[in-house]
């Protein structure tokens, strides 16, 4: 089984970082390579374009990919399925236009030109709003398009606006939310590799921000003991051989750690030992 991944950017690294930590350990993955193996014999990491993804998933080229929500409304194709969003990669497309002109609503561009590096978007965009433009597509420096004549304003993709602002461009509306997400063609998606693999990553998401407390009590504090543990499905339980002491364990968020602690003293709990969560299967 075939997982495409971007091949270089800002979601390479944090994509092949989520695979090694779910377990999907790259046994060689130089660059330029268009391949790499991976601990198990039965996944291949395809190294791709994140704009390409959606489209190897598609063909067949690949089973699963990894790459933007963005990306995949682009392609518009019936036969992915989104499987898991990756909660990373945040970003949103935006129509823009020049802070100091008059276009203040979607309703300002009737009959007014688009730059876009996303056609297909943008074009949906303005359907469901019922306003009429003309998109041109570009390729990069959507930001200078309004400048030299070319458009009235573009949609394009913003994480913190800093470049919108640096171009004298203000948002005029939300065109469409995104991160990274994990898709599927509709095929496969429940093939049982698909979800192994869905799992995986979902186990690792599921661990952040998450610590798991270990700790001794009497055990007529037990019930004490349970009160404080805002855990998940409650804590288990377990004797400490020749003692009066039970041993418990819990997850607890990673924000609830300090409290919690103090707490669990309180009510004469001893030993306390806070771990990090590598992953977390519920």
């Amino acid at each position: 089984m075939r997982i495409a991944v971007p091949n270089k950017g800002r979601l390479h690294d944090p994509s092949v970082d989520l695979l090694e930590r779910a377990g999907l350990h790259v046994v060689d993955g130089a660059d330029r390579k268009l391949y790499a193996e991976t601990v198990d014999p039965d996944v291949t990491i395809l190294y791709a374009r994140a704009a390409d993804i959606p489209e190897y998933v598609a063909d067949g080229a690949a089973d699963v990919g990894i790459t933007g929500r963005d990306q995949a409304a682009e392609a518009d194709r019936d036969s992915l399925v989104e499987l898991l969003d990756l909660a990373f990669g945040q970003c949103k497309l935006v129509l823009a236009a020049p802070e100091d002109g008059d276009i203040d609503t979607v309703a300002d561009l009737n009959g007014g030109r688009v730059a876009t590096e996303f056609p297909t978007v943008t074009r949906d965009f303005f359907a469901d709003q019922s306003v009429d433009v003309d998109i041109t597509e570009v390729s990069g420096a959507t930001e200078l398009t309004p400048h030299v004549d070319i458009a009235d304003a573009i949609v394009d993709i913003t994480s913190t606006g800093t470049t919108l602002r640096m171009n004298r461009l203000a948002v005029v509306a939300d065109v469409l939310e995104s991160s990274v997400r994990l898709y599927a063609r509709e095929d496969v998606a429940d093939d049982e590799k698909v979800q192994q693999i869905r799992t995986a990553l979902g186990s690792v998401l599921d661990a952040e921000g998450k610590r798991y407390l270990m700790m001794n009590a009497p055990t007529d504090a037990l019930d004490d003991v349970r009160e404080v543990l805002p855990g998940m499905g409650g804590p288990t339980v377990m004797d400490i051989a020749g003692t009066d002491d039970v041993a418990v364990h819990a997850v607890v968020d990673e924000d609830a750690v300090f409290e919690t602690i103090t707490a669990l003293k309180e009510v004469g709990a001893s030993d306390v030992l806070v771990t990090e969560i590598e992953r977390l299967v519920e």
